[in-house]
């Protein structure tokens, strides 16, 4: 093979953006594009070493405890299917689920309750559904009347009727940094589902190329929502648009082609236009165009996943606290144990955590919310510095250990992550390739350095039995590691 052939065949392998592996084709990444920005940069830094945050999920759906917006969709999905008196009718469930914000009146909304416990939990930033699929604004938008704040929502008469007002007014009260999840296809706009012809799935049901007024109209109630929030509702630093689907030519990848279905049209909304308006409001907002990378995704959002390997860019995972995104009955909670752990595996790959919760139907948190996010306090007074501010450091995550590293690199931080109900041992044998020499080690909220043991070629860390009574039940120890 001559050399300008074979440079041909690298060529296209690089554009094409994939790779054979043992007769398997597997997508490449995504090159990530960094902002050109400073205002940009520095806020993404900013933003790195917030590491825990909240998305909260909420909105009339909740009166009937069905999943956010699916229902609506015309789609075979688990998460699309309908229940209740009107579920074998698409149609009747439609209407009834547009008169929902008729009768829905969540009189326990507490925003303030809400800001305290997640701050007391140690979070530094929310993001919360302005609107979501459904279209359902839960914020005074004066361009639907599909708003909470309408006169048609009995829950207009509340003083705090503006919800996402009050919401980001107490979490900003509270120091936290204020992210808008913004639903780019809106499934209650006739100039998205045109009710000329009946949708047939997620997408606009009707070609945008063979009707560009109306998909102009579309285009301008997308720009002129995000100016209302980016314009009225105070300080914000992340817009977290969701909706992958819409989204410009060239942008798709193996994973997002199948969500414009059958049809595939290009659902092109203009976001650099809507980056520039909102940015001229808010100036260093990060952006967040969910799975469209380049320029405006400036960090990733693996969603209920954490990476496998750590990713050389911006990220965060967005994990459900329970199986659902908001309160639904008779919900199971994961543990104390796996917010932790989770938290610490996701920082010590260089991410952040954006852990999912939502109220029930009456607007306040569940119980078993408010105890997790009590409990996951408790362990952040203590070890918090393990996770704020910190950056990677090798080799991560390494079974029952994982490492992170203050920014300057002159602070180390070792967990050792306990398994459910697991007592804390007396030795810990220290991961190999461990380096004691020239260090001390401290576990944190414990004043005194502890004794490591050189025994057969390994080290052992001595943990007396004041240590295995103080941490009892504490699903993580963090050791502090600074030079000498």
């Amino acid at each position: 093979m001559s050399m300008q052939l074979l440079r041909f065949f690298l060529i296209m392998i690089i554009v094409s953006g994939r790779i054979c592996v043992s007769g398997q084709h597997h997508e490449a990444e995504w090159p990530y594009q960094w902002p050109d920005d400073r205002l940009i940069s520095d806020k993404l830094e900013e933003w790195q070493d917030w590491k825990f945050g909240v998305i909260i999920h909420w909105g009339p759906y909740s009166q009937w405890d069905v999943v956010e917006s699916w229902s609506l969709c015309p789609e075979d999905e688990p998460w699309c299917r309908r229940t209740g008196p009107y579920a074998e009718n698409y149609h009747e469930y439609v209407e009834a689920y547009r008169r929902i914000h008729h009768t829905w009146y969540p009189a326990a909304f507490s925003p303030e309750k809400w800001a305290g416990a997640c701050r007391e939990a140690g979070m530094r930033y929310l993001v919360f559904t302005t609107k979501h699929h459904d279209g359902f604004c839960m914020y005074d938008s004066r361009h639907t009347d599909y708003r909470i704040t309408h006169s048609s929502a009995v829950f207009s008469q509340h003083p705090q009727a503006d919800v996402a007002k009050y919401v980001f007014n107490a979490f900003r009260e509270r120091g936290l940094a204020i992210g808008v999840y913004f639903s780019k296809p809106d499934w209650s706009s006739p100039d998205y589902w045109w009710p000329y012809f009946p949708p047939f799935d997620r997408n606009v049901n009707y070609n945008p190329d063979q009707y560009p007024d109306r998909w102009q109209r579309f285009k301008e109630l997308t720009y002129n929502q995000i100016e209302e929030l980016m314009a009225n509702y105070g300080k914000v630093d992340v817009l977290w648009l969701d909706g992958g689907w819409v989204r410009p030519a060239g942008s798709l990848t193996d994973e997002t082609r199948p969500w414009l279905g059958k049809n595939q049209w290009i659902q092109d909304v203009d976001i650099p236009r809507i980056a520039r308006m909102a940015r001229q409001h808010q100036p260093g907002l990060l952006i967040v165009d969910r799975t469209v990378h380049g320029e405006f995704e400036n960090y990733r959002t693996p969603e209920q996943q954490i990476p496998n390997i750590k990713p050389d860019y911006p990220w965060e995972s967005c994990i459900t606290l329970g199986s659902s995104w908001y309160a639904v009955p008779g919900e199971h909670y994961k543990s104390l144990q796996w917010i932790i752990h989770t938290l610490v595996k996701i920082t010590a790959k260089g991410g952040n955590f954006l852990l999912g919760i939502g109220p029930d139907k009456t607007g306040d948190l569940v119980p078993e919310v408010y105890q997790r996010l009590k409990e996951t306090g408790r362990w952040m007074q203590t070890n918090g510095r393990a996770i704020y501010e910190t950056r990677p450091l090798e080799p991560y995550v390494d079974g029952k250990f994982a490492w992170t590293q203050s920014k300057d690199g002159a602070i180390q931080y070792l967990f050792y992550l306990l398994d459910e109900n697991e007592s804390i041992p007396s030795v810990i044998q220290l991961p190999k390739g461990f380096a004691a020499e020239n260090k001390t080690i401290q576990l944190l909220g414990h004043n005194r350095a502890l004794r490591i043991r050189q025994n057969k070629g390994s080290q052992e860390l001595q943990m007396p039995s004041v240590i295995r009574n103080k941490f009892a039940g504490s699903p993580a120890l963090v050791f502090n590691l600074s030079r000498y």
